[in-house]
């Protein structure tokens, strides 16, 4: 089986793994990152949303062939030094989540916007979670959340370094 070295959360990782095994299959079964959730494989849903060299992308249509020598961000490698990431610390306060399920993806999708773009409007937000989808419901706090986010100099920053 061929080996192909990952840069996951800041750390190189070597992976054994056929190259066209989807990025989520390898984060949750072979490198044990689990708060990257399947949901329904086609790419539709967000719930399995990482950051690849900074981008938003959904991990389940994403084979391991294509983020050789990338940087992958996951929900795991946004906290730094103990500390959540802001987004995560705004999901928290505005209470954005009920199941959570579709948390991880929801974060990692706001942390990847707010990257680029530190005063979204709400039309901005909407647009960068099309993809995701919340069956809950909690929109209005997920964008309340973001709001929070954007006001801290730090949402911008990257994780995983």
């Amino acid at each position: 089986m061929p080996s192909v070295t990952l840069t996951v959360n800041g750390k190189p990782r070597r992976v054994d793994a056929p190259p066209d095994e989807t990025l989520l299959s390898v984060l949750r079964n072979r490198l044990d990152l689990t708060g990257t959730k399947y949901g329904c494989g086609e790419g539709q849903c967000g719930a399995c949303t990482v950051l690849i060299d900074g981008e938003a992308t959904v991990s389940c249509q994403t084979k391991l062939s294509d983020v050789a020598g990338k940087k992958i961000v996951t929900i795991e490698g946004l906290a730094q030094n103990g500390r959540l990431h802001p987004v995560q610390e705004a999901f928290l306060e505005a209470e954005a989540f009920q199941c959570g399920y579709c948390t991880p993806g929801m974060i990692v999708a706001c942390v990847g916007m707010l990257q680029s773009n530190a005063s979204p409007s709400a039309d901005d937000v909407a647009g960068a979670l099309a993809r995701n989808v919340c069956r809950c419901g909690t929109y209005p706090r997920i964008l309340q959340a973001v709001q929070i986010a954007a006001k801290s100099s730090q949402a911008a920053k990257p994780g995983g370094k």
